[in-house]
Parts: structure tokens; C-alpha cells; sequence
């Protein structure tokens, strides 16, 4: 398959001159995998089609909200009837409460919830509302668990299963991160040994239950049992970042999935439909430490927006309709059943690792079982997953640009894509 890219490379160039490296998120700039971005114009169901007029079978979603596909009929018409009436109010409307209304039946235990516009104002807020109830400063987050880009959150791990306050992005001061405490995920004994060390100063635990910006890692067995355990003990708020895994790994999220319940959560992506949204709620007694109620100060003009509510609340209510996750789970056990025709050899011989996880998929290339923590997805080859990346470009299908990124099942994906999928894996190998 030959694919036509000069108009593509004609927007990049104009956009180089005005936006950093081109683009306003930095995965998109194709640095990991090499080559220029794709421009895109328009998507429907399953498909994406680009500014050349190349069409791709889409396992992106958007980076993950789009659990409907691209332009789904329900969620068009009710953001027309929406965008109709009016685009904003910086003021309460009905649909807020629609919305949060379907999101609490979903979800058991969501005591009180505040929309914001961006998963990274949910655990920015979340943090701080952990730290108001608790009058506690340090947190604990995981290597390869992203949590958005406010300064404390910015912070990789040194040597050790933990350390203090090592920024990772230039122009976070030192300061910023000298409450942040960072841990390995899926080690227990580095977390126990976090709460011997600064149990009583420590205000919250956030976690990706299920990691997915690192590629996709399953949490093990008594991982996430252990830090409800221990956040119990020590009378800290256990936070659990569902941006990604919210709406799509189950009904009631990861909680649902895992049997484990948290604190606090912070919604994303398949909350706004596809429009910019998110949330952040939980217990009560949490909770009632937000402003007005509290003194932890948060706000937003366009919180709530009514366009998003309006997508959001049609993209639950479609999914109820259909049985959005029997049919993704369907769907994921027959892109299970290729991959064992088509990457058994493979997979065999230790060339890559596959893991899914209801919606969730991802391959490890030069991986012979599933990484556990960010240090062993750093150990993948990503080498031949950029050059793997790029064959599937060609093949007309497409994946976030990078390694540390995750595939996407929707509910219009057949099961001729996913053979089509596993296939040109198998052929880049």
C-alpha cells in the first residue's frame, strides 16, 4: 500500500513556525518513532482518514475516549442540539447533573465528584484536596505512571525501590517535588517500606490501578490490596487515577475490575465523549474539604462545559445501549485468539509479549513475558517498535506513536480488523 503524504508534511511545515516541535502535545511529534505526523482531517466508526486522503483503521480512539468511534450519531446529535442552545454558561446547568448522575450510578462509592476540563486538573485537585483532608504535604506516586504535567507530578524515580524529589522536566523548581516520594509499581515491599519510612507524613497514594502510559501493566496480585492496606493503616487517601481506565476496563472502572476501592478518583477522556472534561470525586468526608464547602480552592470557567456534559451523557447512555463491554470483551478475546495463530512463533521465541486487558492492548517487542514496572518496559526493544510502527502506517493502520503508548479497541472494530491487525504485527517481526 502506497501512501501520499506531501499535504501532510505541507501542514507540519507551516505549524513548525508556530507551535513547539509543531504540534500542542509532545507525543504527537512523532519524535520517538522518527518521521513526520500525520495531519488528519476527518474520522468515522473505526476509521481515521488524513489530509491526503489516506484512510486508516484507527486503534487510537484519540488516546482512548472515542470507545464509540469517530462521529458516533447519538453523541453528534446531542452536542448539535446542545451547541444550539447554548456553548457555555460559567454558571450550574442541568446537564452537569445529568451527567454526574449516570457517572454515580456507574460507580459505587462516589460520594461527591467537581467536573474539571483536563485529566491533568483532576489529580492536580485531587492531590490537593488529599492534602487539606489529612493537613499532611508528601504523596506517593509510581515510575511510568503519568498523572498529567503539574510541577509535583513531574518526578521520575532514582535508584532504589523509592526517592525524594527528582524533577524530570526542565522548569519544575526543586521545591515543587520535595513531598513527592516515588515508588516501583507492582513492588510491595517498596511501598511498605515508603509508609516505614514516612507513614505519618504521607497525605495520599496515586496510582494508575492498572497501568497504561507505559504500554499496558496488569497490577499482580495483592499490589493494589497492599496500598489500600496500608493507606487504612496510616490515615492516608488512597487515589486512584482513572483517566484512562474510567468507563472502559469495566462499568464501575478499575475499583470494579480489581476489587479494590480508593479514596478519590480522577475521570477523563470517555467522561467528555470526546470533548475536553474530566473529574475528580469520592468519599465525603473527602470531599467536603472543596471550596465552597472547604479551604482547598479549585475552580474553572469552563468546568462543566454543556457541550461536553452533552457528550459525555450520550456517550454513557449509547454505551448502555449496546453493552459496550460485553461487546469489547467479545472483541478482545477474538484479537486474543490471532494473536496465538499469527505471534505464537514470536512469542515463543521471546520477540515480543502481548497483554490485554478488556479495551486495553499492547505488545512488548524483545520482551519474553509482560513487563511488570516502567524499568522493564525500558528494557523493551523500542527500536524495532519504531521501525515495526511505521510498517504499520504503511499497511494502514494506526497506533499511538510510541512504545509507551497503548491500542484501543472500539465498539466498531470487526473481527477482520483485528486479524488485519495481528497480521501486519506478525509480518513486521
Amino acid at each position: 500500500m502506497s501512501m501520499k503524504r506531501q499535504r501532510s508534511a505541507e501542514v507540519m511545515e507551516r505549524s513548525r513556525k508556530i507551535f513547539p516541535g509543531g504540534v500542542n502535545s509532545p507525543v504527537r511529534s512523532f519524535r520517538s518513532v522518527g518521521g513526520d505526523p500525520i495531519v488528519f482531517s476527518h474520522g468515522e466508526g473505526k476509521h481515521l482518514t488524513d489530509v491526503d486522503g489516506n484512510t486508516y483503521i484507527d486503534f487510537c480512539g484519540s488516546w482512548g475516549p472515542l470507545i464509540l468511534g469517530y462521529s458516533h450519531p447519538a453523541v453528534l446529535a446531542a452536542v448539535q442540539k446542545q451547541a444550539a442552545r447554548a456553548l457555555t454558561f460559567g454558571a450550574p446547568s442541568e446537564e452537569e447533573v445529568l451527567l454526574a448522575e449516570k457517572i454515580q450510578s456507574w460507580m459505587p462509592g462516589l460520594e461527591m465528584m467537581r467536573f474539571v476540563n483536563s485529566g491533568t486538573e483532576a489529580t492536580m485537585s485531587a492531590i490537593r484536596v488529599a492534602r487539606a483532608a489529612t493537613g499532611r504535604n508528601k504523596f506517593v506516586k509510581f515510575e511510568g505512571c503519568y498523572h498529567g504535567h503539574s510541577d509535583c507530578l513531574l518526578v521520575k524515580a532514582g535508584s532504589g525501590l523509592a526517592t525524594l524529589g527528582q524533577a524530570s522536566s526542565a522548569g519544575v523548581p526543586e521545591g515543587s517535588v520535595q513531598d513527592t516520594i516515588t515508588g516501583v509499581y507492582n513492588s510491595i515491599e517498596g511501598i511498605e517500606e515508603i509508609f516505614t519510612n514516612w507513614g505519618s507524613e504521607i497525605a495520599a497514594v496515586i496510582v494508575e490501578p492498572m497501568a497504561a502510559n507505559m504500554g499496558l501493566v496488569l497490577p499482580e496480585k495483592g499490589f493494589l490490596e497492599s496500598l489500600r492496606a496500608l493507606c487504612s493503616k496510616h490515615g492516608s487517601v488512597l487515589i486512584f487515577d482513572e483517566v484512562m481506565t474510567g468507563f472502559r476496563v469495566a462499568r464501575g472502572g478499575a475499583a470494579e475490575a480489581f476489587s479494590v476501592q480508593p479514596d478519590l478518583w480522577t475521570f477523563g477522556k470517555i467522561v467528555g465523549g470526546g470533548l475536553p472534561a474530566a473529574a475528580y470525586g469520592g468519599r465525603l468526608s473527602v470531599m467536603e474539604h472543596v471550596a465552597p464547602l472547604g479551604r482547598a480552592y479549585q475552580a474553572g470557567t469552563l468546568s462543566g462545559n454543556p457541550l461536553a456534559m452533552a457528550a459525555g451523557l450520550a456517550t454513557l447512555n449509547a454505551m448502555e445501549a449496546c453493552s459496550a463491554f460485553e461487546r469489547l470483551e467479545s472483541s478482545g478475546q477474538v484479537l486474543d485468539q490471532f494473536v496465538s495463530k499469527y505471534l505464537d512463533p514470536h512469542l515463543k521465541a521471546g520477540r515480543v509479549s502481548y497483554v490485554r486487558k478488556s479495551s486495553f492492548f499492547c505488545f512488548f517487542f524483545g520482551a519474553a513475558q509482560p513487563p511488570r514496572n516502567f524499568s522493564e518496559v525500558s528494557a523493551c526493544d523500542m527500536n524495532l517498535f519504531n521501525k515495526a510502527y511505521h510498517n504499520w502506517l504503511q499497511q494502514g493502520l494506526y497506533m499511538g506513536p510510541s512504545g509507551y503508548e497503548v491500542g484501543f479497541l472500539s465498539t466498531q472494530h470487526s473481527p477482520e480488523d483485528l486479524e488485519r491487525l495481528v497480521r501486519v504485527v506478525a509480518q513486521s517481526l
